[in-house]
């Protein structure tokens, strides 16, 4: 017979152990935080009264009439990132307030973005039917109240608060 060489098999190559991380070490029962177990009493759900339902309906009614385009006036609080930054949460605040307090339900109260004029914000133009829009600037709680009782409410423009009157299309 012919002489077979041994095939020689290689042997994989021998990798080195990597370093194991030390165990972790178990906090006293002392420092360890109790777990809390889940509330078993279940909470009281409040019931609706009488009154709490016709303050619902009047809510609604209110948000119908301005749905139905049934408002007399259209305040738009410009709320850009820069108004924002200048206090028109205020004045939107401040806005809703005055109408609360003066029980006003057909004014229409909107907000939008930046309107260019970053400098002069907090802006906020107003618009009654038949008459052309009014964008006011620089305001403060003080000044929206006073726009809102004289030009919303009385129909006057309040023109030492007032930038532009008309609208901004340019066709």
């Amino acid at each position: 017979m012919a002489d077979k060489k041994k095939a020689k098999t290689k042997k994989p190559a021998r990798r080195t152990p990597l370093p194991r991380r030390p165990a972790a070490k178990k906090k006293p029962a002392a420092v360890r935080r109790p777990v809390k177990k889940a509330a078993t009493k279940t909470a009281k759900v409040k019931r609706l009264t009488i009154q709490d339902l016709a303050k619902i309906r009047e809510e609604t009614r209110a948000t119908l009439t301005i749905r139905d385009g049934q408002g007399k006036a259209k305040v738009t609080v410009h709320m850009g990132t820069c108004g924002i930054a200048a206090g028109a949460r205020e004045i939107m605040n401040a806005l809703l307030d005055e109408m609360r307090q003066k029980k006003v339900r057909d004014v229409i109260v909107t907000t939008s973005g930046c309107a260019g004029l970053c400098s002069r914000e907090p802006m906020a133009t107003v618009e009654l039917k038949g008459q052309p829009p009014v964008k006011y600037v620089n305001l403060t709680p003080e000044k929206i109240g006073q726009i809102l009782v004289k030009h919303v409410l009385g129909g006057h423009p309040v023109i030492e608060y007032a930038l532009a009157v008309g609208s901004e299309t340019l066709y």
